[in-house]
């Protein structure tokens, strides 16, 4: 089973990480919740969700990890602020290994400059960025490219979204 790297701090979308993160448990797969320090708590920005986080950015490797996972909310956008994570996530995308971003969470991925020439979609008010940074932009439910990267637009897509992020894995 996969171990997914999961990049998250406060304000993300509550059901944007919950949904997606049991579903890859139900399915055997291991979440590992990173941000800056470990065993800090972070909160969704709708406050029904609270994260104990697993690993600090600095004791971590991208290599240890066969996917990445990015829950949209205001947190991909603080994340990319830091240059450790915009790091980890261009590893990803580099290395061709699954990433998973819904709605926000390809801020991430404009900021590591690995969208170009990528089919994605994001949340609307993300799409122009996304196609600044070169991406293919659709408009849908799920965009799935090189049988590497899914994206999604919002909450109601999540269901596509874990469809396609399992097969994937």
């Amino acid at each position: 089973m996969a171990k997914i790297a999961t990049v998250i701090t406060d304000m993300f979308e509550d059901v944007e990480y919950t949904d997606p993160a049991q579903a890859f448990k139900e399915a055997g797969h291991d979440v590992v919740t990173i941000e800056k320090e470990k065993g800090k708590e972070v909160t969704g920005k709708n406050k029904d969700a609270t994260v104990k986080i697993d690993q600090g950015i600095d004791d971590v490797k991208p290599g240890d990890f066969d996917a990445l996972f990015i829950p949209g909310g205001m947190s991909p956008d603080q994340l990319r602020a830091d240059d450790r994570f915009v790091k980890f996530a261009k590893s990803f995308m580099d290395d061709m290994k699954p990433v998973f971003a819904i709605c926000h969470g390809p801020q991430l991925l404009i900021t590591a400059k690995t969208l170009e020439g990528r089919k994605a979609t994001g949340f609307k008010s993300i799409q122009v960025d996304m196609e600044y940074a070169g991406a293919e932009l659709v408009d849908q439910e799920v965009a799935v490219c090189q049988n590497q990267l899914v994206t999604s637009r919002q909450p109601d897509d999540i269901p596509a979204f874990n469809r396609e992020a399992l097969k994937l894995l």
